[in-house]
């Protein structure tokens, strides 16, 4: 049996330069599964996604899905993407394994956590309140490099990275802080601000509305006295004032304190995402 890939159309390209492309996964001319691959226009267009695979049932467990990458990693090489990326979702084991043999290793998570009718009370001695525009104006100075420096941490190439930062900065503050559904809230104890929190509430894919922590960070100076579990606890009454039950985030895979923080606080893992270099 030769397995091979057969594009079912001509390559999309949008306007930012991104491309797609969806091929048939045949075996001697015979469509058994179908995979789509692309690029990634958040790191520009050198780093490439596996967007989707699938195997037919009948065809699984002979190593189609395998020789089925292995072809989409040489047409993203030849699209000029130094890295390939894909998402596995949690519960998938097979996706996991074979993700792992082909030499994909896990770069983040995100995880999500239903929430109860009230969020937990913050410390004693610890409030919080919503940002002024001067401390979000300092937050803005630096905000673009620190983000990008956590991905050029993830051996991320810094020019990918520092596009990827501008780009979600543009895209997700486009009226700044007062942009809709996005909320800055800064926790303060003995009358100084120790570290903030950002929270964004908008409509999911399945039309209920759901938060996501885009940023949480704790002043160096104050950090180890529980302070970042205080902000997550800030962001869950932020969540709930906006009309929703569920909050998610996304944490790298190197972040062992921050992983143990979310885990205690009950988050759980809806999703893995890997990279690859090519």
């Amino acid at each position: 049996m030769t397995t091979t890939l057969r594009p079912t159309g001509p390559i999309q390209q949008g306007a930012d330069g991104a491309k797609s492309h969806t091929y048939d996964v045949c075996d001697n001319g015979r469509p058994v599964g179908a995979v789509e691959i692309g690029t990634d226009p958040r790191f520009g267009t050198a780093t490439g996604e596996l967007r989707s695979l699938t195997i037919d049932e009948p065809s699984r467990r002979r190593g189609r899905a395998t020789i089925a990458v292995l072809a989409a990693e040489e047409v993203l090489r030849g699209w000029g993407c130094g890295r390939v990326q894909l998402s596995v979702p949690e519960g998938n084991e097979a996706a996991g394994r074979l993700a792992a043999a082909l030499g994909y290793t896990e770069r983040s998570r995100n995880m999500l956590k239903g929430l109860g009718p009230t969020a937990p009370a913050l410390p004693d001695g610890v409030v919080a309140r919503e940002m002024t525009a001067e401390e979000f104006a300092a937050w803005q100075r630096t905000s673009v490099d620190t983000y990008a420096q956590s991905w050029i941490d993830q051996g991320v190439p810094v020019e990918q990275a520092m596009h990827k930062s501008r780009s979600d900065h543009a895209r997700n503050l486009p009226d700044g802080m007062n942009t809709t559904g996005m909320y800055f809230h800064v926790l303060v104890t003995g009358g100084v601000a120790v570290g903030h929190v950002w929270v964004s509430v908008s409509e999911g894919d399945d039309g209920e509305p759901s938060g996501f922590v885009y940023d949480v960070e704790v002043g160096e100076e104050y950090r180890g006295r529980g302070h970042g579990r205080a902000l997550m606890q800030q962001a869950e009454h932020i969540t709930l004032a906006a009309g929703a039950r569920r909050l998610g985030l996304h944490v790298f895979a190197a972040n062992t304190p921050a992983l143990r923080l979310y885990e205690s606080l009950g988050y759980r893992t809806t999703q893995y995402n890997l990279a690859k270099n090519l």
